[in-house]
């Protein structure tokens, strides 16, 4: 009886993953990291960001991801179209939603196939899939002891809608982040930790390409500060350290991008030098390049235009051995950026034409992840704000027109942007008519946008218009600019 009892007590062994056949058949000759590439360019093609890696492509493979979450789902329909989730070779939602192993030995992140899960509190979101690692046996913890250290990260850029709700969900993180904390031994981070501060990156940047940084920055500082708490505890794994670094690093400056955009250029010089320090501590020259690219942009902004080029120079040389085109030809425009400050035409059109040149050589594998935004609308628009610099004002204006028509509707706060450059450059090039109907189609997104750079272009369009005031339509956009709402 004894005997029978303790073998009833015994927990159910899981039942181990059945491998996907067909998405293998579907990857055909190409390599998982072919294939992976391939699902980044797809994802790409409508507007989704996903992190695909030959890791993520070997888990589906294996059966680890019985269904991929929701942006996989739309990228791999779109790759096959016609084609079902269960026809893909995954299984139906319904019959992997809400199941978790309650074993106490499991592997982190293999709990559940499913790429998040049911959770019975809605206002918080669900914990992050963790990579499966076969050595990480004394992280196997993690994913319950440190979820409330990792859940600030997660819940700082999770909750989607507009500009103001994204703002209002960012409220009470910084507090509570603190609250807990006090009451308690910090906690080595974990794979998960790695995992929530690499998707508060992604999704800081994909609000900020919908609405802006305004509604953002305010609340940006508290997931920050979580970031190098966790750091500082120190994960126990070089590569999961490695990750948190990175993370926090990229973090830094996404959210030293919160601050540049919306005019707080001291707080944002602050957050890019964090990001080099770390960078430079821990020998990442991805790391180490953005911040050199977002710095340069920062001091072209701020009136310092030789130090944009100095800043530029720099990126380009720590960028090179990375093998990516599409980042040197930007980090190529943020050196014209500079000279077309420093007056030097010459230079200008030198750094601008070898952009060009880079640009098109095409996408790679080595295109950092956050180069999303980098396509040729934003080829087009850093160009225009390049000759509106110079003050060739058609130049610029053609630029700044071909930027907007060509911009992905994904990227609102950039098609404001562009549209807000071309009223500027058409109102000092004489065509007040023009510029006030480009003025009028920036107000239109401005309940969606919230950036203090299109307010302050548009404000100083506006004010160039003041004597053209009897011009066609520019009585009408000044006094729907006068009553428009400013960002606290």
């Amino acid at each position: 009886m004894a005997s029978s009892q303790l073998t009833s007590s015994q927990p159910t062994p899981p039942r181990p993953p059945r491998p996907n056949l067909v998405f293998r058949q579907l990857r055909g000759q190409r390599s998982p990291a072919e294939f992976a590439a391939a699902v980044r360019r797809a994802a790409r093609e409508i507007g989704e960001r996903v992190s695909c890696d030959a890791r993520y492509i070997g888990r589906v493979e294996a059966g680890e991801i019985r269904c991929p979450n929701y942006a996989y789902e739309r990228v791999f329909l779109h790759m096959f179209p016609g084609r079902t989730l269960t026809e893909l070779g995954f299984a139906p939602r319904s019959s992997v939603r809400g199941r978790r192993a309650h074993t106490t030995g499991e592997t982190p992140g293999a709990y559940e196939p499913y790429e998040r899960q049911d959770n019975p509190d809605p206002q918080v979101p669900y914990p992050p899939q963790v990579p499966y690692d076969p050595h990480g046996h004394h992280e196997s913890h993690a994913l319950h002891e440190n979820y409330e250290e990792s859940d600030v990260l997660r819940r700082a850029f999770m909750t989607g809608g507009g500009a103001t709700v994204a703002a209002a969900s960012l409220g009470p993180i910084g507090l509570a982040f603190d609250a807990a904390a006090a009451g308690r031994p910090v906690r080595r981070p974990g794979a998960n930790d790695a995992y929530a501060l690499e998707e508060a990156v992604r999704r800081i940047r994909l609000l900020d390409d919908r609405h802006g940084a305004d509604g953002l920055y305010r609340r940006a500082s508290a997931p920050l500060r979580a970031a190098y708490a966790l750091l500082d505890a120190g994960a126990t794994r070089q590569t999961t350290a490695d990750r948190l670094h990175s993370g926090a690093g990229e973090l830094a400056i996404s959210v030293g991008w919160l601050a540049h955009d919306s005019g707080r250029f001291d707080d944002a010089r602050s957050h890019y030098a964090e990001a080099l320090a770390t960078a430079r501590m821990t020998g990442d020259d991805a790391l180490e390049a953005h911040a050199f690219c977002n710095t340069a942009f920062l001091a072209r902004d701020a009136g310092r235009p030789r130090e944009a080029v100095r800043a530029a120079q720099a990126a380009q040389r720590v960028a090179r051995p990375l093998g990516s085109a599409r980042l040197m030809s930007l980090l190529a425009l943020r050196e014209a950026g500079g000279w077309a400050g420093l007056a030097d035409r010459t230079a200008c059109e030198q750094a601008l034409v070898r952009a060009q040149t880079l640009f098109e050589r095409g996408p790679s594998d080595a295109d950092p992840e956050w180069m999303s935004f980098y396509g040729e609308a934003e080829l087009e628009g850093l160009e225009a704000q390049c000759w509106s610099t110079l003050g060739d004002w058609p130049r610029a204006a053609r630029h700044a027109r071909r930027a907007a028509q060509l911009q992905d509707p994904h990227f609102t706060r950039n098609i404001a942007l562009y549209t807000a450059e071309l009223a500027d450059d058409l109102a000092r090039g004489g065509r007040p008519d023009e510029a006030a109907a480009a003025g009028m189609q920036v107000l239109d997104l401005l309940d969606q946008v919230q950036s203090s750079r299109v307010q302050t272009m548009l404000a100083g369009t506006a004010r160039v218009l003041l004597p053209h005031r009897r011009a066609s339509g520019v009585s009408g956009f000044l006094e729907r600019h006068a009553n428009q709402p400013r960002t606290p």
